[in-house]
């Protein structure tokens, strides 16, 4: 995803700057903003990445948690002959 947004920036960049009717300093300044703008989107973008991989991470080592509980304490029952 991401890379298909940088190249539809770099597509829309250079479409602009070649029909681009304003004088270099306008241009350069629009350039800038839009750079600026790809910038924070693509660190939105990946805040949510690690958000999301945090989120899964936490779920993992819950599920662990659980299972190796539930194991000792299988392993117990079958030790006491509760089984």
């Amino acid at each position: 995803m991401a890379s298909k947004l940088l190249w539809g920036f770099t597509l829309g960049l250079v479409t602009g700057l070649l029909l681009a009717p304003d004088k270099g300093s306008e241009t350069r300044r629009k350039i800038s903003q839009k750079a600026d703008d790809l910038k924070d989107r693509f660190d939105d973008f990946v805040d949510t990445i690690v958000e999301k991989f945090e989120s899964v991470k936490s779920g993992a080592e819950e599920m662990s948690r659980r299972s190796r509980s539930e194991a000792q304490t299988f392993a117990g029952d079958v030790r006491d002959g509760v089984m």
